[in-house]
């Protein structure tokens, strides 16, 4: 019965992450919650493994785009040695914080009220970006530049606060450098690749003798299901921006940064 309720709890805490790893709502905001919620069955190095299904859920729903990028022959675009260089410069920022302020960040930011306040302020920011930006007409991802792939990376930074949203803040980045709703989406979509990646890899190194095999099935239930249900929500976004604006979520931020006040401060 015991390993029935930790799969049961793996499995949520893999659909939480799909739903809202690409979604501008915050994924780790909601895990951190879901899993004190659920009296913490797992350690914060869980809610970072199991991102890695939601970085396979993207390489395979573009799995074109990343052929392009493998191929080093094409001069032009988000493709061959280009496209790499500006994934590089992207990540390159939350890269040199993340190595140098992890243990703070891990240690004093992971928290209800933490992720309370940046749902909130994060929201308000959101619905009047919105508002504000007009649209814009592009090229697409290839007409990106490494100017606009760096700025995205220093907007990515943001996203180390909990509550956040890796997503939210490479998008809004992305819009008020100039790029439209549909491209600053797909960018952040291939941008979350290297920095889930190396921010998983570096978690299970720091925390490897932590580990043992009881951690192995769970860990996979988290994966699997968070890479089925991340592919689902990428379709749905791309599907909703293409007809809304982003405003809806941000206006969900704020009211589950109220029920947050509610729960943390009123007790």
């Amino acid at each position: 019965m015991d390993w029935f309720i930790t799969g049961l709890q793996a499995a949520l805490m893999g659909v939480v992450e799909g739903i809202t790893e690409y979604l501008p709502i915050s994924s780790t905001g909601h895990l951190i919650l879901l899993n004190r919620w659920l009296g913490e069955p797992f350690n914060h190095n869980f809610e970072v493994v199991i991102q890695s299904g939601a970085v396979l859920a993207v390489v395979v729903e573009y799995w074109r785009r990343f052929v392009r990028l493998a191929d080093w022959k094409r001069p032009v675009g988000f493709a061959g040695l280009r496209g790499l260089s500006w994934l590089f410069l992207t990540t390159l920022p939350a890269m040199i914080l993340g190595l140098l302020f992890h243990d703070q960040i891990k240690g004093h930011l992971f928290s209800p009220s933490v992720v309370m306040w940046a749902l909130g302020v994060g929201g308000i920011i959101m619905i009047a970006l919105e508002r504000w930006l007009p649209a814009h007409e592009d090229g697409g991802v290839d007409g990106l530049g490494w100017k606009r792939a760096l700025g995205i990376g220093c907007f990515q930074c943001f996203a180390m606060i909990p509550g956040t949203s890796r997503s939210m803040a490479t998008i809004l980045g992305g819009r008020l450098l100039g790029l439209s709703r549909k491209t600053a989406a797909e960018y952040s979509f291939f941008a979350a690749v290297p920095v889930l990646l190396l921010a998983g890899a570096y978690s299970l190194w720091a925390d490897w003798r932590q580990l043992s095999r009881a951690d192995i099935f769970p860990y996979v239930i988290g994966l699997v299901v968070s890479y089925v249900v991340a592919r689902l929500a990428i379709r749905f976004l791309m599907r909703l921006i293409s007809r809304h604006t982003l405003a809806a979520f941000g206006w969900y931020r704020i009211a589950l940064s109220l029920v947050l006040w509610v729960v943390v401060f009123r007790g």
